[in-house]
Formats: structure tokens, sequence, C-alpha cells
């Protein structure tokens, strides 16, 4: 069985420490059991850890800058580094998440996981799938359920 490689959006994350209920959480316990390889680049690590460490996410999920941090580093021993060779700006609408799109790109992502598929639709053109974490995870389920 082949692992898929992709790319999770910084709201996967967000997300997932908000709620442990939702597909966003479950992917990151997923992504602990070897399901799938997620990619990620310095410049979407750095935007990782901006967003996680916003005053109003940590107010929000109770983390200080120190669990932030742990939670950062486990993650790191999860991910597949990706080198920026090309970039492909602009692409999108909204710069931030030109990062997501060229880490894909230059990882040869089988997948781009956000919440806001729409703001990927450029994607296509580069026949990069976007997924919701939800349409992701049950993609994950049936290839185990195999």
């Amino acid at each position: 069985m082949k692992i898929p490689r992709v790319v999770l959006d910084t709201n996967i994350l967000v997300a997932a420490s908000r709620s442990r209920n939702g597909a966003s959480h479950a992917l990151l316990l997923a992504l602990k059991k070897h399901q799938y390889t997620a990619l990620a680049s310095v410049p979407l690590m750095l935007e990782y850890e901006a967003v996680l460490k916003r005053p109003e996410q940590l107010a929000f999920t109770g983390h200080t800058l120190s669990t932030t941090d742990d939670f950062l580093n486990a993650l790191s021993l999860f991910i597949e580094p990706v080198h920026l060779h090309y970039l492909w700006r602009p692409q999108l609408r909204d710069p931030a998440d030109e990062m997501v799109l060229e880490t894909a790109l230059n990882g040869s992502a089988e997948a781009l996981v956000t919440l806001n598929v729409s703001d990927f639709v450029t994607a296509k053109h580069f026949r990069l799938p976007v997924l919701t974490p939800g349409a992701f995870l049950h993609q994950l389920l049936e290839e185990y359920i195999k």
C-alpha cells in the first residue's frame, strides 16, 4: 500500500488544536500512526509557528509558547522536509497561501489538505487535488479498510 504524501494547510493545525473531535485532529493522529506523510517547507513551518503562537490562539487553546514549541518539535518528527526550488507566485488570491501551494508542488504532494478549498482553485491547473480534512480522512480510511 502506497503512503500518500500531503501538505497540511495551517488551518488544519489550528482546528486540531482547538478541538479533539474533528477530522483535523484525527488527521494528526493518523500522521502519528504513519498512515500518510506530511510535507513541509521552512516557510510553512514558520507559518505554523507564527499562527499557533498568536495570542488569540494561545488564549483559546490554553497552550503556552513552550507547549506550542513542544508540539511543533514533535510534529517535525513526522514531517518530510521540502526544499523550495521553484516559486510559482503569484497563483492565489491570498499571498499567505502561496507557500502552502509551493510546498505541495515542490514536494510532489498527492494532495493539499485545507479547510478553505476555494482558496486553492488554481491547484487544479497543476493537477493537485485539494481536499477537506474530512475528505482526506475518508480516503485514508478507505485505503486501510481494503
